[in-house]
């Protein structure tokens, strides 16, 4: 369950979701505003202290804020987890959104280009997000 706002404690109204649907919710509240590649990795099995990396780009520091306070939005409207923590909002070139079992990184394209963490990552499987078209 995530956590209740107030108290800290689980919500009683939420039950229990794979923290693999939280992130493919993160990577769709991701695409509504860029066009940018949103990418999800399932870094699990390899790191083990955090299960999935949803990895998403803006053009400009402006959309690169957009997209965080997007997915935070979203992920909760979801009924979903708040972030742990938020670092990268003062620069806006990589913001990472810590949800504890997902990790968010919102990048400037620029900047993701530079670190390239798809590259890095490369032998953990794809997990595909995108909802079959109608």
């Amino acid at each position: 369950m995530g956590p209740d706002a107030a108290t800290g404690g689980p919500r009683p109204d939420v039950e229990p979701v794979d923290p693999r649907e939280w992130a493919i919710e993160a990577a769709r509240a991701a695409a509504t505003k860029t066009d940018e590649d949103t990418t999800l990795l399932d870094v699990g099995p390899v790191l083990g202290i955090v299960s999935y990396f949803v990895i998403t780009a803006g053009r400009n520091g402006r959309q690169v804020r957009a997209l965080a306070e997007e997915v935070e939005k979203l992920v909760a409207e979801a009924g979903g987890p708040k972030p742990i923590r938020i670092e990268g909002l003062d620069a806006l070139e990589w913001v990472l959104m810590d949800y504890g079992d997902f990790v968010v990184h919102v990048f400037h394209s620029e900047t993701r280009k530079f670190y390239d963490l798809e590259r890095l990552w490369r032998d953990v499987p794809r997990v595909a997000w995108r909802a079959d078209p109608a």
